[in-house]
């Protein structure tokens, strides 16, 4: 079991961060008067997926799943609070979860998934690479 406080929470916040191209994207295009095409936020997951999974995965962080399961719930929080702060402001009005609070935990829940399931992919890459976690109580990775 991993330490919450022995993860690395600016690589967490940074990789959580870098996620908001997505909302940011869509609210350049919806400003620009470009169609919302339903494949630019899909290929923007897998480019955000194939980074998170390349920066941790290609690390010797000890940690990928539990770092990319809150990278992903720091995507989540961030995105909620990027849209009470700008929906007001380019609709008018509030939107998003924050204006359907039940739509709260669902859309943490669906980051966390994502976050977990790329911490998995980035953990098969640490040990392709022969990086094993150590089970030393520090937490050190083993195997480089």
């Amino acid at each position: 079991m991993t330490n919450i406080r022995a993860l690395n929470w600016r690589l967490i916040i940074g990789l959580g961060a870098l996620a908001l191209i997505r909302p940011l994207v869509r609210i350049a295009e919806s400003g620009l008067g470009i169609e919302n095409r339903p494949a630019v936020p899909i290929i923007l997951t897998v480019v955000i997926s194939i980074v998170w999974i390349a920066v941790v995965g290609l690390s010797a962080n000890p940690a990928p799943v539990p770092t990319l399961l809150f990278a992903g719930l720091t995507y989540g929080v961030l995105s909620i609070v990027l849209s009470g702060i700008l929906s007001p402001i380019i609709d008018g009005h509030l939107d998003g979860p924050l204006a359907n609070p039940i739509a709260i935990v669902p859309a943490l829940l669906i980051n966390a998934v994502w976050g977990t399931a790329a911490g998995g992919v980035a953990l098969a890459l640490q040990r392709a690479r022969g990086i094993r976690p150590s089970t030393t109580p520090g937490g050190e990775s083993g195997g480089e």
